[in-house]
């Protein structure tokens, strides 16, 4: 195989051949979406949470992966049904399907933490992105798992999942961290 980081995931038994496919899925909030601050005029949670700012560089570097370094890019997000609404509103307003080409088809939601480990392996992820270690450690279908800027009482909390994961301050550096793994 060219590149052992790759996995085989899916098996076209038709034409006998394996295909090599690269899946990227990322969190939202905190990763794509700016965390929400106690400014109401930019927090998420306010009532002008269509100014919330996006992550330095996402839009770009989600373009740049979604031509090219990965086969697939999908968001995987667990929010209650009111965020999920703000959150699809959101990524409207700023373009975020035309300007990333990641098609909404490929935007999928829960309402628990653990619920997105079935969503990850049902897809055939091989790369994750998510701020929250704990999530990261429902993944274990997922074999290269970033963790994107987190709270220090995120990663206290579960420091038992940080051998199993990269750990990434941005989005130039998580690119970078993309393209070799």
């Amino acid at each position: 195989m060219a590149d052992a980081n790759l996995l085989i995931n899916q098996v076209d038994r038709r034409a006998g051949m394996i295909v090599v496919m690269r899946l990227l899925g990322v969190d939202i909030g905190g990763v794509i979406i700016q965390p929400a601050d106690d400014d109401e005029d930019t927090s998420f949670f306010g009532r002008n949470y269509l100014r919330t700012p996006a992550m330095p560089g996402v839009f770009e570097a989600l373009a740049t992966l979604s031509d090219g370094s990965f086969d697939e890019v999908h968001l995987v997000s667990k929010c209650g049904e009111s965020t999920e609404q703000r959150t699809r509103e959101w990524l409207a307003h700023h373009d975020f399907h035309t300007r990333t080409g990641v098609p909404t088809a490929r935007l999928h939601f829960c309402r628990t933490r653990p619920a997105k480990a079935p969503i990850a392996r049902e897809l055939g992820l091989t790369h994750f992105v998510d701020d929250r270690l704990e999530v990261l450690g429902y993944l274990d279908s997922v074999p290269h798992r970033y963790l994107f800027r987190p709270r220090p009482t995120e990663v206290d909390a579960h420091a038992a999942h940080l051998p199993g994961v990269h750990r990434v301050e941005s989005w130039p550096e998580l690119v970078t961290a993309l393209r070799g793994g």
